[in-house]
C-alpha cells in the first residue's frame, strides 16, 4: 500500500501541471475545470459549511488558527491549505488528521477517466480531492485557504458562511497585477453575494477594492482592526502573550499564541473577528475555545514552518515568509533577539524580487546562500551574488541540509540560525533531525 501511495503522488506531480515545479506554465486561471470536475463527482463542495480564507501573508496561519479553535469547540473540522511542506497529505486534514494514503490512492484510481477527460492541474485535482474528503466524512465545517489570488482560484467555487481576507502585499504580480490595488481586486473576488466578509487590517492601498466589492454584493464588511486592538506582552514559556481589547465594550481577552511570530499580532485580529461573526451566524464559539485554539495550533493542526523553533543553543528558527512584507516582519523580529552572531540560510524561487528582499535583511548577518529542491529555484550561485552585491559576507551551498550542517559546525551556542526565503527552502529542512517536536 505504501508503494501504491508513493506511485500515486508521483503520478500527481509528474503527469499534471504543478505550479511549484512548472511556474506560469501550470497556472490555469478560472473555475470551469474545477466546476466540471466537481459536478462529475457529485458536487462535494455543496455538502458542507465552510469558511474561505484569502490574502497575501497570514492566510495559512489564520486558516490553521481558525481550524484549531473550531476543533476545540468540538466541531468536526476540515482544513484545506497549500502548499505542503513534507507530505502531500498535509493539504487535507480533518481535526488535524491527514487524509489517509489509501483514500488518496482510491480516489485517484477511481477518477482516472475524469482526469483524462477534464485534464485538471495538480491544484485543481487537489481541491476536488479535499472537497470530496470533507463531504464523505461529513465535516461540520471546513476552513478553505485560497491558493493564489481569489477571483479565479479553484477554491472559489464554494459558497462559504463567511470569508476572511488577511492582508494585501506584492506577490505573484505576474498573475495578479503589479499594484496593491490590482492584487486587492483579485483577492476581493472571494466576496460573494450576501456572504459576510472580514478583512484583518485596514490598508490605504487596498481598502477601496473590498468596500466596492462588498457593496456590489450586499455583503456585510468588517475591518477587524476597527473592532479589535492587540497588545503584545512578549514571550513566556515559548508562547506569545497578548492582550486583546474589544474596542466597543473594552472587554479584555488574554491569549497565549503558540504561533509566536510578531506578524501574528495582525492575523489574530481577523481570526477573532471571524469567531464573533460565526457566533452571530449560529456557529457557537466560546471564549475558552478561542483561548485553547490559539494556544494549541500546531498540536491541533500539524502546522509547520511559522516562526518555528527547531533547536536551542544555538537557537534555530525557520519561517516561510517569501515576499517583501513578510520578510520585513522577519527582519524586525530577528533584530528583537539577542545573539552573538546571526546566520541566515537563505534560498528563493526564481520569480521573486530578489534584490529588494535581500536588502531588507540585517546586514550584519553571515549568509549561506542555498536553493530549494525544485526546478523553479534560484540557483545558489545567483542567490549568493545578490547577497554579495548588497555587502553581506556570503558563501554558497547547494542544499538546505548541507547548509545547516555547515553552519552548525561553525556556530557557537549563543548564535541564532535562521532558515528561510521560501516555503520550499523550509520544506527541505530535515525536521525529524532538528526538531524534537516532529
Amino acid at each position: 500500500m505504501k508503494r501504491s501511495y508513493v506511485e500515486t503522488v508521483e503520478f500527481l506531480f509528474s503527469q499534471l501541471p504543478v505550479f511549484q515545479r512548472d511556474g506560469a506554465a501550470a497556472y490555469k486561471p478560472g473555475l470551469e475545470t474545477t466546476l466540471n470536475f466537481c459536478a462529475a463527482i457529485g458536487n462535494p463542495h455543496l455538502q458542507f459549511k465552510s469558511i474561505h480564507v484569502g490574502g497575501t501573508n497570514g492566510k495559512g496561519s489564520s486558516s490553521h488558527s481558525l481550524a484549531s479553535i473550531l476543533h476545540e469547540q468540538g466541531y468536526k473540522t476540515g482544513l484545506y491549505t497549500s502548499p505542503h511542506l513534507l507530505d502531500f497529505r498535509e493539504r487535507i486534514r480533518i481535526n488535524g488528521e491527514k487524509i489517509s494514503e489509501i483514500e488518496v490512492v482510491d480516489a485517484i484510481k477511481e477518477w482516472l477517466p475524469l482526469i483524462k477527460k477534464f485534464k485538471p492541474t495538480f491544484f485543481e485535482l487537489t481541491v476536488a480531492l479535499a472537497f470530496d474528503h470533507f463531504a464523505r466524512h461529513k465535516v461540520d465545517i471546513a476552513v478553505i485557504e485560497v491558493g493564489m489570488g481569489g477571483r479565479l482560484d479553484s477554491t472559489n467555487i464554494i459558497r462559504p458562511l463567511l470569508s476572511l481576507i488577511t492582508n494585501i502585499s506584492l506577490d505573484h504580480q505576474f498573475f495578479l497585477g503589479e499594484t496593491h490595488e490590482l492584487i486587492a481586486r483579485e483577492k476581493a473576488g472571494i466576496i460573494k453575494s450576501e456572504v459576510p466578509i472580514v478583512v484583518s487590517e485596514r490598508q490605504n492601498t487596498s481598502d477601496f477594492a473590498f468596500v466596492q466589492q462588498s457593496e456590489a454584493n450586499h455583503s456585510d464588511l468588517q475591518f477587524a482592526s476597527d473592532l479589535i486592538e492587540v497588545n503584545d506582552h512578549g514571550l513566556k514559556n515559548g508562547k506569545r502573550q497578548v492582550e486583546v481589547v474589544l474596542k466597543e465594550n473594552k472587554q479584555i481577552l488574554d491569549l497565549e499564541l503558540s504561533l509566536t511570530g510578531l506578524y501574528q499580532l495582525k492575523n489574530i485580529k481577523g481570526v477573532i473577528a471571524v469567531c464573533f461573526k460565526l457566533n452571530e451566524l449560529g456557529i457557537k464559539i466560546e471564549m475558552a475555545s478561542i483561548q485553547l485554539g490559539v494556544s494549541n495550533v500546531q498540536k491541533n493542526t500539524g502546522l509547520l514552518g511559522r516562526w518555528q523553533i527547531l533547536g536551542q543553543k544555538p537557537l534555530i528558527i525557520c519561517d516561510t515568509a517569501h515576499n517583501e512584507d513578510g520578510v520585513k516582519e522577519v527582519a524586525t523580529q530577528l533584530l528583537s533577539y539577542q545573539y552573538n552572531r546571526l546566520w541566515l540560510i537563505w534560498g528563493m524561487v526564481s520569480d521573486k524580487e530578489h534584490k529588494k528582499i535581500v536588502d531588507l535583511l540585517p546586514t550584519a548577518a553571515l549568509v549561506v546562500a542555498t536553493q530549494p529542491s525544485l526546478p523553479r529555484a534560484l540557483p545558489s550561485g545567483e542567490m549568493a551574488a545578490y547577497f554579495r552585491a548588497s555587502g553581506f559576507i556570503t558563501i554558497e551551498k547547494k542544499t538546505v541540509q548541507e547548509s545547516l550542517e555547515y553552519v552548525l559546525q561553525k556556530a557557537d551556542k549563543e548564535d541564532l540560525i535562521f532558515v528561510g526565503g521560501s516555503t520550499f527552502t523550509v520544506a527541505d529542512i530535515p525536521f525529524e533531525k532538528y526538531s524534537s517536536e516532529f
